[in-house]
């Protein structure tokens, strides 16, 4: 009967690893930049805040400001 418990133990384990190894990736490693330049996530990142600026006005002003 502890099999069982040794395989939930075992997957605790290697979960926390591959959250450990995702941690000491540099930002090009991860998911989502897989394949973009420095300067294409900078250019990425920067619309995402300008949109998000935005919405932000927008909702402030009550909807008026981009319409």
């Amino acid at each position: 009967m502890t099999r069982g418990n040794q395989r939930e133990l075992a997957r605790a384990k290697n979960a926390k690893k591959q959250v450990e190894s995702k941690k000491g990736q540099g930002a090009g490693a991860k998911d989502g930049n897989k394949g973009m330049t420095l300067e294409a996530r900078k250019e990425r990142d920067a619309e995402m805040m300008r949109l998000k600026q935005l919405k932000a006005a927008e909702k402030k002003d009550g909807g008026k400001a981009g319409k």
